[in-house]
């Protein structure tokens, strides 16, 4: 197995696959730039390529994986291009989605909770991912929280390789503590403005520090 996974498992074998092959790529055992051949994977995993082939469509269109009709399948590399195009929708569109959260008394529980997931660098991002959503999840626009989660696979591939550079976690940890007490005391605006602070902090030192575009 390309892992141990710990829980229930997936709904599905596809689910499964899914889930295996993304917390693989967040873990770092597959690179960025790497290639995905079906066949190595269906192995690893104990499954047919069928649910591989559709897993890979999926992260494909999250964009965890760039396909290619020539080369195949390949772990995204992230490229200070992506990384700004990313964090310039979530700087005009988390805060506010927050906000809107604080401002109709939402339920922040699921953030606190994310905060003490802290083993391991997938699991750190995937709290890092769990943080968030908390955060934005209850703002009354199903449309507004769709736009955030179609970022999410791009955000933490961005994450994780910001992290690769130069681990930042404890100074983050910190950051998210703020915005949450903000936000469980009702500051809205406040909540708001931590929270725009903390993505443009870490997308400026990430911008710096990434290749320009990868091709």
């Amino acid at each position: 197995m390309m892992y141990d996974r710990v829980g229930a498992l997936p709904a599905s074998r596809t689910d499964f696959v899914l889930e295996s092959i993304k917390e693989a790529i967040l873990e770092g055992k597959l690179k960025p730039g790497q290639a995905l051949v079906e066949t190595d994977l269906a192995a690893s995993l104990a499954v047919s390529k069928t649910p591989v082939r559709e897993a890979l469509k999926t992260l494909a269109g999250s964009g965890l994986v760039v396909m290619s009709p020539y080369k195949g399948a390949a772990v995204r590399v992230v490229d200070a291009e992506m990384a700004r195009s990313v964090h310039d929708v979530r700087l005009l569109v988390e805060p506010e989605a927050l906000r809107r959260s604080v401002a109709l008394g939402a339920d922040f529980s699921e953030a606190r909770s994310a905060l003490d997931e802290v083993s391991g660098l997938a699991r750190r991002s995937l709290a890092n991912r769990r943080f968030h959503r908390a955060l934005y999840a209850g703002c009354g626009n199903p449309l507004l929280v769709g736009i955030l989660d179609g970022l999410r696979d791009q955000t933490a591939l961005i994450t994780v390789a910001g992290w690769g550079i130069s681990p930042t976690w404890d100074a983050e940890d910190a950051e998210h503590r703020a915005i949450l007490v903000a936000a469980e005391e009702g500051f809205g605006d406040a909540a708001a403005d931590l929270l725009r602070r903390h993505i443009q902090t870490f997308a400026d030192r990430v911008a710096e520090e990434l290749p320009d575009v990868v091709r």
